[in-house]
């Protein structure tokens, strides 16, 4: 199978690629990752479409899994404050309004506050190399992931363990 993160950036292409190839790997299936067998600039001319079915014919993939990022929003969500209550026994500040006060409304309120995220669709493709025909597809989002690394192992594990799931691995 020959993995491909379509995606501009070499760096998080070469991320991607190499976290799916590891999980497919555990998985059984012998994968290569596309950067190290496709060129890095895609250009719609038929001489590239000729290459790069001339490198996945020469490399002997089967398949092909497709991966990329098919749209990106800002969401903002208002996350709401909270109000807690948990009654003591008697101390000292019950003994004034202020001491019972200036002691328990930091403790019984947090301010709700706003929450600005990026969230990325992503798809999955898998194609049979040999007749290019889509053979199955995912869609899924991600919050504001909080780095690439760990982002792209959870991601690569959950798509495999779909593939495994839906009887394509």
């Amino acid at each position: 199978m020959l993995v491909a993160a379509l995606t501009p950036q070499t760096g998080v292409r070469a991320t991607i690629e190499e976290h799916m190839d590891k999980n497919l790997l555990e998985a059984g299936v012998n994968a290569s990752q596309s950067i190290n067998v496709l060129p890095p600039k895609f250009s719609d001319d038929n001489n590239q479409k000729q290459r790069i079915l001339d490198a996945i014919q020469t490399n002997r993939v089967d398949a092909i899994l497709t991966i990329s990022v098919i749209d990106e929003e800002n969401e903002t969500r208002y996350a709401p404050g909270t109000v807690s209550y948990a009654p003591y026994p008697r101390y000292d500040y019950y003994g004034s309004f202020w001491g019972y006060y200036s002691h328990w409304y930091p403790q019984f309120h947090s301010p709700g506050y706003y929450l600005e995220e990026k969230v990325y669709y992503i798809e999955t493709n898998l194609y049979d190399a040999e007749t290019e025909d889509l053979v199955w597809s995912a869609q899924s989002e991600t919050y504001s992931p909080a780095d690439l690394e760990s982002f792209s192992e959870d991601f690569a594990e959950e798509i495999v363990e779909q593939l495994v799931d839906d009887g394509i691995l």
